[in-house]
């Protein structure tokens, strides 16, 4: 860690950042023609993205009951039976974390409670998606959160800062939030679409974990531009430098826009290949998905049964 605090004082290593755009798509392209898991092998990729979800709403209608639902959801995410079918009803399957907005976070915390489940409840925070709020207020609502018994925070970051070069001020303001987080653990959310290049998502990246985050995230979701491959290799590529100058492993986060069984499989098969497999854990990587479980269990059901379900049979979907 000493080594990257001199060097951020100096910041003489933000100019010289440079990221070979055509290279990464090039990347990116090649990842889309990978080819499709499939039997066995596809259901147990599956049963591991499921471990790794973030179920998510983030709903200006949100209401304790649609919350309750999504936590019996979060412990009770494959349906007993599929389980059964691939003798994995034993595992202790269940979504990585609740996450929801902090007004939410006490609605979630007691459901899971009662429910004997120690999910852990993640909320989003600091001006939660637009970041476009006073440091203080956003202080505050941090603290408020983790006081309503969320483990895990999702801060937002102020783009401005980065679009700006105001790098310094954008360290201080992450590092602030993650001493407002105390004990909960802190996932950055870097907005990638609206940082205006690669070369900023890889600075944002790198003092993002400098400034102490657990997690780096791709995206709030209500971006027009979410969790994309060549961000995401970008992200991961600044993960692994941070590591290999620090020896601290900085988890993943995509978010956003992540719908289908066959994208979360790509997402995990891209982390094994950019991180390696020590970071396919709930620990290191995430999906943010509030749509995406359905699917997944949809693809289980199929090859469980041979058939697709109909919408009853997956109702919790």
């Amino acid at each position: 860690m000493a080594n990257f605090e001199s060097l951020f004082r100096e910041l003489g290593w933000i100019s010289k950042v440079y990221v070979n755009r055509p290279a990464v798509v090039r990347h990116a392209e090649q990842i889309k023609k990978w080819k499709t898991l499939q039997g066995n092998w596809q259901a147990a990729w599956l049963l591991k993205a499921v471990t790794c979800i973030d179920l998510t709403t983030l709903s200006g209608d949100d209401t304790p009951s649609n919350v309750q639902r999504l936590c019996f959801k979060a412990k009770h995410p494959i349906r007993e039976d599929l389980l059964r079918a691939l003798d994995m009803h034993d595992k202790g399957i269940t979504a990585a974390a609740v996450c929801v907005y902090p007004a939410r976070v006490s609605d979630a915390v007691n459901t899971l409670k009662a429910a004997g489940c120690n999910i852990p409840v993640a909320s989003v925070a600091a001006g939660f998606p637009s970041g476009q709020t006073p440091l203080e207020t956003k202080l505050a609502e941090i603290k408020l959160a983790v006081e309503y018994g969320a483990r895990e925070i999702d801060i937002v970051i102020s783009r401005s800062l980065v679009l700006t070069g105001q790098w310094e001020g954008l360290y201080e303001e992450i590092r602030l939030c993650r001493a407002a987080c105390g004990e909960a653990h802190m996932k950055t959310i870097l907005a990638t679409g609206e940082l205006g290049s690669l070369a900023n998502v890889y600075k944002a990246s790198m003092i993002a974990m400098m400034a102490g985050s657990d997690f780096i995230k791709t995206s709030t979701g209500k971006e027009v531009e979410n969790a994309t491959f060549p961000v995401g290799i970008v992200m991961m590529r600044a993960i692994k430098e941070y590591y290999w100058q620090t020896g601290y492993k900085v988890g993943f986060k995509p978010a956003g826009g992540i719908r289908t069984a066959k994208e979360a499989i790509t997402w995990l098969m891209l982390v094994k290949e950019e991180l390696g497999v020590e970071w396919l854990t709930p620990e290191l990587f995430r999906l943010g998905a509030s749509s995406l479980l359905g699917d997944i269990e949809q693809q289980i059901f199929y090859h469980v049964t041979g058939s697709y379900a109909l919408q009853h049979e997956l109702a919790m979907a």
